[in-house]
């Protein structure tokens, strides 16, 4: 049964908007208007142009479009095979990536999002490097964000929707879920039209890039970590010794 989150417990309240967040969400929404509208030779010609083939960026073959091979690490992040396909990493990236553009800020953020895209486009050109399947889709990179989600915020409440009834609960339940059904999936990866090792290097990218990439300020896992005990002196101060008023003075 599919898992859709629908939205967390702090949704859009912080006075700094999620600006980088909306602006990916709305180029991947343009971009697949503009490929619905196209002709299926134009299609073709721009599926063939931006999408990443792993047998052209390992050099088997010769680009199918004008852009170099290591540029496609980039662009075909931005585009998707049907509505269904847009929708889901739209409603993934809605939910859990504006905390990550909190947290990094909207440049580090850009740059955090883009970096694990591609190297997600590179896992999956390493596990089949001679493979001429053409990858598209911006799931390498939201899978991303997703981890990096589960890092800052694992306690948060979602509310997501399991088939048709909605649910709260926290965010290791629903990430959890998302992070092992990829793996689960890897053994079929070769006979499912599913870039399952996309989401895996995209994964492994936000959990390593994300800690590296805080502020210092930000901490992970803070909800799960014990709370410090304050204890409270009642009663007079000792007296200081005498090696203790030579520090003080």
């Amino acid at each position: 049964m599919v898992m859709t989150p629908l939205w967390d417990d702090n949704p859009f309240t912080q006075p700094i908007k999620p600006v980088v967040t909306w602006c990916l969400i709305a180029a991947n929404v343009i971009v697949y208007f503009y490929e619905a509208g196209a002709p299926q030779a134009g299609l073709d010609r721009l599926i063939d142009t931006f999408s990443l083939t792993p047998a052209a960026l390992h050099g088997d073959i010769a680009p199918r479009g004008s852009l170099p091979p290591l540029m496609t690490l980039i662009t075909y992040q931005f585009f998707h095979a049907d509505i269904g396909h847009l929708a889901g990493n739209m409603i993934f990236l809605w939910v859990f990536g504006d905390d990550i553009e909190r947290a990094l800020g909207r440049m580090r953020y850009l740059f955090f999002y883009l970096a694990c895209g591609a190297v997600a486009g590179v896992v999956f050109a390493l596990y089949d490097p001679h493979s001429s399947i053409e990858l598209i889709g911006a799931s390498g990179a939201i899978a991303a964000v997703v981890v990096g989600y589960l890092m800052l915020r694992p306690c948060a409440k979602i509310t997501v929707l399991l088939g048709i009834i909605p649910l709260r609960i926290s965010a290791y339940w629903v990430v959890g879920l998302f992070v092992l059904t990829q793996l689960w999936n890897l053994g079929a990866a070769s006979k499912s039209e599913v870039a399952y090792w996309c989401h895996f290097g995209g994964m492994l990218a936000g959990a390593i890039l994300f800690p590296l990439m805080k502020p210092r300020t930000v901490r992970l896992f803070e909800c799960l970590q014990p709370q410090r005990e304050t204890v409270l002196r009642i009663g007079p101060s000792p007296v200081p010794r005498a090696s203790e008023l030579d520090r003080i003075r």
